[in-house]
């Protein structure tokens, strides 16, 4: 009797993941065993060793050049988990964006007990809701954020269809729960949960049906075995037509590219803020990660068959995003829609393929920088136990706080992709590598909406220097060493990457290679 073939797994290979996966099942035991008035210590502990050595395995991979994939059977690779340049450089940045954001969820001392509900299960303003607004808040919440991070990490590193899926739903479903954790104005954290679950599910929905579509197409779900099909099958082409555009529908929803992007804006304001800006640091890196290797790798053989339409998203993205911008007068809102917008730049190196890769890889980290970092400092600016989120209660800012007035205008500068900033590193960047592909038509569009949403980051800077304080002007919080980590590894990061880009531009550079393509 012949025994069946043995599956060789490279453990190395898939360290970076199983850290943070076994770091989230011990974060539940520690809830189990650990008493409450130390669990947030161990909490934030566990979370941050775990992705620091994530991180450390991830760059051990890269030092090595691995170029390969975690399972194979007698030498025949499973494309199920690869393990390339991109994935692992994306795999490095998910892991330090997220030991940020883990430091601002863990910030206790801008609001008593933190920006989280200690009994999520408490009706929303009821006596006991109030009660328990004085309790420090769950500490559930990290090893919450490390199952989405471990999901994240999965699926920029998914070689098929079906894995992404299931990391798809594992960054996401903790990411629903997180955002309708909110310990003030309860009812629109949970009304933006709710939304952003409701349209997730129907996203899965699509990318499901997509998948269908593609392996009756292709007869695989495995995306070089799609790729190889756009060329040689015999099958109907109605049949990628759907599963591409279902797949995109999806991915984009994730993406917040328009026009399915409605439940930015309201998700971003009503989440706590250190739940928006782990969503619009790393989860943004994660989608455009899936979305760089789904089209280079599985549908680069069929461009001409998807370029027009992801063309047309990213131009309404990019004008989109940018013109809803000007119009808010909430600082949540504001930078919900500039997400938006660059969630259209980046759709142009997706688009520019190959090319673009490891332009969109350096704009990816320059932007999560600087996003989690303004968004901690929104944290700190209060009127009482409330984030002062409405622009006018922002003017004279400088005049009474001016260190923190200064870090906001470098973020806000850095944003508007000025130059010196990150910002602009990555713009010149990601747009020069589109015009090596010939993308001139969506270069002009980006530089237009540029401009335009310049305007909005350069009113905030006008706000808060040149107008005066109201005489009850909001007070800044004094953060605790945490949340000041936070805003000073992105002001760091910003200044950095915008006066000497040139060493992190090299490493993407060289791992800016698909396996398979």
């Amino acid at each position: 009797m012949n025994e069946a073939p043995a599956l060789q797994i490279d453990w190395g290979g898939l360290a970076p993941m199983i850290i943070v996966f076994v770091a989230a099942f011990l974060g539940l035991l520690v809830e189990a065993v650990v008493p409450k008035g130390k669990r947030l210590v161990v909490q934030v502990s566990l979370a941050v060793a775990a992705l620091a050595g994530s991180f450390a395995a991830v760059a051990v991979l890269l030092n090595d050049d691995t170029n390969t994939t975690a399972f194979s059977i007698e030498g025949v690779r499973l494309g199920s988990v690869v393990l390339d340049g991109p994935g692992l450089f994306l795999q490095g940045t998910i892991a330090v964006l997220s030991v940020i954001a883990i430091l601002l969820l863990a910030e206790r001392r801008t609001v008593k007990g933190g920006d989280f509900v200690a009994e999520a299960a408490v009706v929303a303003d009821s006596a006991a809701d109030k009660a328990q607004s004085r309790e420090p808040g769950a500490t559930e919440i990290f090893p919450l954020t490390l199952f989405a991070v471990g999901g994240m990490m999965m699926f920029v590193t998914a070689g098929d269809l079906l894995t992404m899926f299931v990391a798809l739903e594992m960054l996401s479903l903790p990411l629903y729960l997180l955002c309708g954790l909110a310990k003030r104005r309860r009812l629109i954290s949970q009304e933006a949960a709710l939304k952003y679950f409701l349209l997730g599910a129907f996203a899965s929905a699509f990318y499901v049906y997509g998948m269908a579509m593609l392996y009756g197409f292709a007869g695989t779900v495995d995306l070089a075995g799609i790729n190889q099909a756009g060329i040689s099958s015999d099958e109907p082409r109605m049949l990628l037509y759907i599963g591409v555009a279902m797949i995109a529908v999806a991915m984009l929803f994730k993406a917040a590219a328009v026009p399915f992007h409605m439940w930015t804006p309201d998700v971003y304001t009503g989440a706590p803020t250190p739940v928006t800006a782990l969503m619009a640091g790393c989860v943004k890196v994660a989608a455009f990660g899936g979305l760089l290797r789904v089209f280079n790798v599985g549908l680069s053989s069929s461009a001409w068959d998807w370029h027009l339409i992801l063309t047309v998203i990213a131009v309404a993205t990019m004008i989109g995003g940018a013109i809803f911008a000007v119009t808010q007068r909430n600082i949540k809102r504001l930078l919900a829609y500039s997400s938006i917008a660059n969630a259209g730049y980046l759709l142009v190196g997706v688009i520019a393929l190959g090319d673009a890769v490891g332009s969109t890889m350096f704009y990816l980290a320059a932007y999560g920088f600087t996003v989690i970092a303004a968004f901690a400092v929104v944290s700190l600016v209060r009127d009482g136990d409330e984030e002062a989120t409405h622009l006018a209660r922002w003017a004279g800012l400088g005049k009474k706080s001016p260190g923190t007035a200064v870090v906001f205008t470098i973020l806000m500068l850095a944003l508007a992709g000025l130059p010196f900033t990150s910002g602009f590193s990555a713009k010149f960047s990601l747009f020069a590598a589109a015009l090596q592909a010939d993308e001139l038509g969506l270069v002009i569009v980006g530089v237009v909406s540029s401009a335009i949403l310049a305007f909005p980051y350069l009113r905030v800077v006008v706000l808060l220097w040149l107008n005066e304080p109201a005489p009850d002007a909001p007070t800044v919080n004094l953060p605790s060493p945490m949340a000041g980590t936070v805003v000073a590894a992105g002001v760091a990061a910003t200044l950095i990457l915008g006066f000497a880009p040139g060493f992190l531009l090299d490493i993407v550079d060289q791992a800016s290679t698909f396996l398979g393509t």
